[in-house]
């Protein structure tokens, strides 16, 4: 399948966000968190541009590129960047804490295939990535804001998933995971209906959770629980 929009075009960006998929809480930082960023920042970090990056200059040689939106403290992108030492990373989140607790943990791992932003990851989408460059995009356990009247926040709706198409290029993945029964069903309704992806599993399936997705702590307890897990893997035609 292909889609007929042009995908360099501005107008098919979303380009107003009044409404946002966080609430920015920094909560408190500890002094390692804090030297994380004066000591790390500048090897690792990534300042948003608002213009183009060109990613094979930045990691200094050309290779698979992955994002991941929201990795929170980290921990399953450092398991990637170990794992998976021929492509290359960028992380983006909002929250210091988690930022920093990646910082630290990239340098002790002496990782070369990993960048971070710390910014909003639709301006960082839409503005610094380019049309076609992204081999996959991962989202994991983004918050359901379950109340019907937050659903408005949830950050996977179909403006995004349009720019989300349009920064993987033909053949690349979308990977979303979530642990909330509810957030399955809005994503089916919302990734489904979009053309230029195809759902692995067929329409509303999902899969086991490929090895590439290190199973969390509260993802244990929550199986122990008997609560279920939705591994939603996208192809972009």
């Amino acid at each position: 399948m292909t889609g007929t929009r042009d995908d360099d075009a501005p107008e098919s960006a979303p380009r107003h966000r009044p409404i946002r998929s966080f609430v920015l809480r920094q909560g408190r930082q500890t002094e390692a968190q804090k030297r994380a960023f004066e000591l790390h920042w500048p090897v690792f970090g990534l300042e948003y541009r608002g213009e183009r990056r060109d990613f094979e200059q930045v990691f200094g040689r050309s290779a698979p590129v992955v994002v991941e939106v929201g990795f929170g403290n980290g921990e399953q992108l450092l398991y990637a960047c170990e794992r998976e030492p021929q492509r290359d990373f960028i992380g983006i989140e909002v929250h210091g804490p988690g930022v920093g607790r990646l910082l630290n943990a990239a340098a002790a791992a002496n990782l070369r295939n990993l960048r971070v932003y710390q910014h909003d990851a639709v301006e960082v989408l839409r503005d610094d990535v380019a049309p076609g460059s992204l081999d996959e995009v991962r989202i994991y356990f983004p918050d359901p804001w379950h109340k019907k009247r937050h659903h408005k926040r949830r950050l996977v709706q179909p403006a995004f998933v349009d720019l989300l198409s349009q920064r993987l290029r033909p053949g690349g993945l979308l990977h979303v995971a979530t642990d909330w029964e509810g957030y399955a069903e809005h994503l089916w309704d919302v990734l489904d209906a979009e053309p230029r992806l195809r759902n692995r599993a067929g329409p509303r399936g999902s899969l086991p959770r490929p090895e590439w997705r290190r199973q969390t702590h509260f993802e244990t307890r929550g199986l122990k629980l008997g609560h279920g897990v939705w591994d939603l893997l996208y192809d972009r035609c």
